[in-house]
């Protein structure tokens, strides 16, 4: 499907696109409006990342870092500090956090969302309090037995062992101050001793001095303040959020009814659907045509019956020529093309006549303005002459015979001898004969009709026929195995090619 396909489906469908647009722009803007805004405040907080080692390391563990930060962002969000905080602010709900980390740097964003500014400010300042506190109390020993203490209880025992190996390495000396074996053991234990004391000591002052850091790793670089407009709704973004869904959804719905309506809305798809020539478009009229007049503003049909006119004289031999007009369903403006088709063939100098074959809603008389007091049924019943019975009109060479009387059995007249013994009499006298039948999908007149012709015209009406009605007499006139069968699209969109010549007319 080309480009200018999806254009000609979009400005055919665009009260669906119109109408999404309306209707998501203002449910956007409803929802909008009637929501309770939302507060946002945020405090931030530096968490110190000393390594997952000791306080001497040089580079500290980017993997021990991140799982830090998530430890505390867990912390945060989870509902046992949730409702901590709730029940020492009071409110009447677990408040909603959420933990932003700031990248390349030690910095965590607390934000909180509440309907109250102060409310908001209070939340995050208080999830951040309960993190330096819970932080605080984990290497304060409060979570159990931190390393510094059990370093101490290891010093306590360590020194005791110390006063313990130089007391026996005194009271050796003071024994026997010859006796340099007992000495020697004494003086290698009080070694040992002062060795594993030394190296305790310095354990614990490392642990110490690291837990006092890891202690106030963390601390408050921002507190909240209390916010002077809300961050919910965003009004902007939601009302346009919702004319971009409502346009995607309106394209999207108008796409999909396309699909599911078999109207032909244009000539390329009556000519898809009848796989049938196009030997005429006639566009449109502003009110309801007749038969077309100059001066009228029907310029532009009296162009196209013109051309249809040329195309159709061009495809026939010498002599003359018999045409059966009809359509799929009545409404169509087969009558209609019928009139203004004879009128312009007979401005070519051909001797024309009009034959209204609808014996059940004949309309042929009243286009022309003649009465049907007589006409085709009283031919086929032998009640009166040919000469009798047609009628001159107000168009030159253009001569008519009216539907006449309403029969009780149209169809078994239309298909009789008589009827075919009718046109070869029309043909010796007149260069152009024009049937006016039915609708061929309401009754089986035009089918009886159309193997006696030189040229079947449907005459399909632009967006008012469906694609199966076509379809379906396009399959009843091949079973009947017509001459020659072509497409007139009545009603067609103005293309504007007549709008020079138009000016001109006037």
């Amino acid at each position: 499907m080309e480009l200018r396909s999806y254009l000609s489906i979009l400005r055919r469908r665009l009260w669906i696109v119109v109408a999404s647009v309306i209707l998501g722009t203002a449910i956007a803007a409803a929802i909008t409006f009637l929501a309770t805004p939302q507060y946002t405040a945020s405090t931030t907080v530096r968490v110190l990342t000393v390594g997952s080692g000791t306080i001497t390391e040089a580079r500290p563990d980017i993997n021990y870092t991140e799982r830090l930060v998530n430890t505390y962002s867990r912390i945060i969000t989870s509902s046992t500090v949730r409702r901590q905080i709730m029940d020492d602010l009071g409110l009447e709900a677990l408040p909603t956090i959420s933990v932003q980390t700031i990248p390349t740097t030690e910095l965590i964003r607390i934000t909180a969302e509440a309907t109250d500014p102060e409310d908001a400010r209070d939340i995050a300042n208080a999830a951040a309090q309960v993190l330096v506190d819970q932080n605080l109390e984990f290497y304060s020993g409060g979570a159990g037995q931190t390393l510094q203490q059990i370093l101490s209880e290891q010093l306590t025992t360590a020194e005791v062992e110390l006063d313990q190996a130089r007391a026996d390495y005194a009271e050796a000396l003071a024994a026997s101050p010859q006796n340099e074996a007992a000495l020697s053991i004494a003086s290698q234990a009080l070694e040992v001793r002062e060795r594993t004391y030394t190296s305790l000591l310095t354990q614990y002052e490392a642990a110490r001095l690291e837990e006092a850091v890891r202690g106030n790793a963390i601390s408050v670089i921002e507190e909240a303040t209390a916010p002077n407009r809300p961050s919910k709704p965003r009004h902007a973004v939601n009302i346009a959020l919702g004319l971009a869904i409502g346009l995607v959804s309106g394209v999207g719905l108008a796409f999909l009814l396309e699909n599911l309506d078999t109207t032909l809305y244009t000539t390329e798809q009556i000519e898809s659907a009848t796989q049938m020539m196009t030997v005429g478009q006639v566009p449109a009229a502003k009110d309801d045509l007749s038969i077309a007049r100059l001066g009228s503003g029907h310029y532009p049909q009296l162009e196209s019956f013109r051309r249809l006119r040329t195309n159709i004289l061009a495809a026939s031999n010498s002599g003359s020529q018999v045409v059966l007009l009809t359509s799929a369903k009545r409404g169509e403006g087969k009558s209609t093309v019928s009139g203004n088709l004879a009128v312009t063939v007979a401005q070519s100098g051909r001797e024309v006549v009009v034959v209204d074959c609808d014996l059940r809603l004949p309309t042929v008389h009243k286009l022309f303005d003649l009465n049907n007091k007589r006409g085709l049924t009283n031919i086929l019943a032998n009640e009166v002459a040919i000469d009798e019975a047609i009628q001159y009109s107000a168009f030159p060479r253009v001569q008519v015979i009216t539907s006449g009387p309403l029969p009780p059995n149209p169809t078994e007249l239309l298909g009789s001898q008589r009827m075919l013994d009718l046109i070869e009499q029309l043909k010796t006298t007149f260069d152009f004969i024009i049937l006016d039948t039915p609708a061929l999908l309401s009754v089986a007149d035009a089918a009886v009709l159309a193997p006696a012709v030189d040229n079947v015209i449907l005459v399909v009406a632009q967006a008012q026929t469906r694609r199966g009605d076509v379809q379906a007499v396009r399959q009843q006139l091949s079973n009947v195995r017509v001459k020659s069968l072509e497409v007139v699209v009545n009603r067609a969109e103005p293309n504007g090619s007549y709008a020079y010549y138009e000016s001109e007319a006037r």
